[in-house]
């Protein structure tokens, strides 16, 4: 999010795009032919791209991963992100840099279910993000979020939904991260981090409901210390998933969190797999 609460950005890197409807009717279930950098931007130029290329489009090493014409790199001190993509359905250009500075990390992965096939580790929970991009013109400085995620089946087998929220705080950050296994029960982490990426204890808040988004009345919740949350904004809001910025308290302090909900039960519906190429084109060549 940029310093003045007006633009917002997501990046992801997939290799084995999770939530691919080429990669759930593929027969050979290979990752590296499914993979995408989704970049999203919220605020005043809107622009969301998603498209699904094939293992001829990657490249990759322990500094770098390049998937079709956008690249990553890390260079020891900062990630740059070098992107140039076209959206969907609507067929604008995206192209600019941003770059991420961590100013620390944490110590490693959280496992997300009791087999330990899913992993999930929020490297660098309260970093600073440089963002400028040519297409749209767009320029800005803010604080941001970086993770990985990584598993071993599709995440619709493991999970039935989860809801997942990280707030800035003056010295750094907090992460509430619940889901819902598919065999029964959950998990909720309730995280507090310094900025150099060091762990805090923090008291796990109260549940706190949230109304469902207009039009697919997808449900959200979220905790907090009072029960209490408003949501300011949804950015996303589709049959399966949304993601919201949300008002409330956490660790004693008055905060804006960047907040997701996710469906899996929803995502497995035929149907809605059928709506996703508008959003995720996949080009009949490699390109």
């Amino acid at each position: 999010m940029s310093d003045d609460g007006r633009q917002g950005l997501t990046i992801i890197a997939f290799i084995g795009s999770v939530f691919s409807p080429y990669y759930a009717w593929s027969a050979e279930r290979d990752p590296f032919d499914h993979c995408a950098m989704n970049v999203v931007l919220y605020g005043e130029r809107s622009r969301f791209a998603m498209t699904e290329r094939r293992v001829d489009s990657l490249s990759r090493d322990a500094d770098h991963i390049a998937i079709g014409p956008s690249a990553m790199h890390w260079d020891g001190t900062a990630l740059t992100v070098r992107i140039d993509e076209r959206g969907s359905p609507l067929p604008h250009r995206l192209r600019g840099t941003v770059r991420l500075e961590p100013p620390g990390f944490t110590a490693g992965p959280f496992h997300l279910d009791r087999a330990g096939r899913h992993r999930w580790w929020p490297m660098a929970p309260s970093s600073r993000v440089e963002v400028a991009f040519d297409q749209p013109d767009l320029k800005w400085t803010g604080s941001a979020y970086f993770d990985t995620n990584d598993g071993d089946e599709a995440l619709e087998d493991a999970f039935t939904r989860w809801t997942w929220c990280r707030a800035d705080l003056p010295d750094g950050a907090a992460i509430l991260y619940d889901v819902q296994h598919r065999e029964g029960g959950g998990q909720n982490l309730s995280l507090r981090f310094h900025r150099d990426g060091s762990r805090r204890e923090i008291r796990p808040p109260t549940a706190a409901r949230l109304p469902a988004t207009r039009l697919w009345r997808m449900p959200r919740e979220t905790r907090s210390d009072d029960g209490r949350a408003r949501v300011l904004t949804t950015y996303e809001n589709t049959p399966f998933y949304a993601r919201s910025l949300l008002a409330s308290t956490l660790c004693g302090e008055p905060v804006r969190a960047m907040h997701e909900s996710l469906s899996l039960d929803r995502f497995r519906n035929p149907l809605v797999r059928l709506m996703l190429p508008f959003r995720m084109p996949r080009p009949p060549i490699a390109r």
